[in-house]
């Protein structure tokens, strides 16, 4: 398996998306969907390790790193099969996850980051995002709810949004699970013939459908204008759920090894503290 996932997948400058195989799998070295889903799993024990050692130093206050796994993407990009095969991976504490729809009246009122800051990860958490602030700027321009001079105003602010967040010891993973129109209308069609996945499908999901070459341009200007070097983005084909929930684990493993994570020094002596639990078994034992 590859060593650098996220210099492979890194994106800058001009993206051109139908150029990228959804169904693709780059760095992954495997044959196919059992070794995608051994190699997930192989990645469960460090993956869980640092996640508890970045939690303990939240906990004990002795660092200020966090991690933000941002996941946006198409209708049935798997968003949030992403977030169960990945999450399940390691402890629930420390784990946050924050969906985003559409904006409520209250948050309408308010600047489009207004409803993002108080869902950050604190220090020792890996917060992660169902969609985002990137709304913002794709329904916005899809959908003509936001002017040009709006729209460029908010790709700066997210740029400085996300720079902020990285200066104050964050570490963004940003991943757009791609898919391409077939991909998608396959899982369309499994939802509409399945009973137990009638939930999942949405009318408004075709009309969104339709648009579908202005939500590509939307999201590849997107990418363009806020990939950055201490935020950049990663785009991860998802034609595959096995290669995408391989490759965003790869990918969050990557950050947090990056981050060279200790576990926090003890601010009590342990010797003179197994002393008294040692002295207080004595005790028991006279009486």
């Amino acid at each position: 398996m590859t060593t650098d996932l996220r210099a492979l997948l890194e994106t800058h400058g001009r993206v051109d998306l139908a150029a990228i195989d959804a169904r693709s799998t780059p760095g992954f070295e495997g044959d196919g969907k059992s070794d995608g889903k051994a190699a997930l799993a192989a990645l469960g024990p460090e993956l869980a390790e640092l996640q508890e050692r970045l939690y303990a130093g939240g906990r004990a206050e002795s660092t200020d790193r966090r991690v933000l796994l941002l996941l946006q993407g198409m209708d049935t990009s798997g968003k949030g099969g992403t977030i169960g095969a990945v999450g399940g991976l390691v402890e629930p504490q420390g784990l946050v996850l924050s969906s985003f729809g559409k904006p409520t009246p209250e948050e309408l009122a308010h600047d489009f980051l207004w409803r993002v800051r108080p869902r950050l990860p604190e220090a020792g958490q890996v917060g992660v995002f169902d969609r985002s602030h990137y709304e913002d700027v794709l329904i916005g321009r899809v959908r003509q709810l936001a002017d040009p001079a709006e729209l460029e105003r908010r790709y700066g602010a997210i740029v400085d949004f996300e720079q902020h967040f990285v200066e104050s010891g964050g570490v963004l993973v940003k991943c757009l699970l791609h898919i391409d129109a077939d991909v998608q209308a396959d899982r369309l069609r499994a939802r509409l013939a399945d009973p137990t996945k009638f939930w999942k499908y949405n009318p408004a999901d075709l009309d969104e459908r339709a648009l579908w070459s202005e939500y590509r341009v939307a999201y590849e200007v997107a990418v363009e204008r806020t990939s950055t070097d201490v935020a950049p983005w990663y785009v991860v084909p998802a034609g595959r759920k096995w290669y995408r929930n391989w490759a965003v684990a790869t990918l969050l493993l990557e950050a947090l090894r990056s981050l060279d994570l200790q576990w926090p020094p003890a601010d009590f002596d342990p010797a003179a503290e197994l002393a008294r639990l040692d002295g207080e078994n004595g005790d028991r034992a006279e009486e």
